[in-house]
């Protein structure tokens, strides 16, 4: 069996993009605010690990206020959603290639 490392998507590299996309996969959306929360990062490393992700049409971005105050929110797009299936579905099969090795 060869070994799918061509299947792994680059944009996923890093470990706040995975968790990024694992919240957005679980969740129909979620703001900036509470994904800062979550992963206990600050503005600068969060907003440049969204735009990445956002570059490559892997999620939306929709600006709002909720009364007075802009709120920013992330969802999934089909572009993205289909992408990350394909890296899990590639890191488990190198997960079950290096089992049985």
């Amino acid at each position: 069996m060869k070994i799918p490392f061509d299947k792994l998507d680059k944009a996923f590299e890093n470990r706040l993009r995975l968790q990024i996309m694992s919240v957005l996969m679980a969740n129909e959306r979620y703001d900036f605010n509470s994904l800062k929360e979550l992963f206990d990062v600050t503005d600068g490393n969060l907003a440049s690990h969204l735009k990445g992700l956002e570059k490559e049409e892997y999620i939306n971005v929709n600006k709002a206020f909720l009364g007075r105050k802009p709120n920013t929110t992330y969802q999934v797009t089909e572009k993205g959603r289909t992408a990350f299936r394909a890296h899990l579905d590639a890191l488990e099969k190198l997960i079950k290639q290096q089992k049985t090795n």
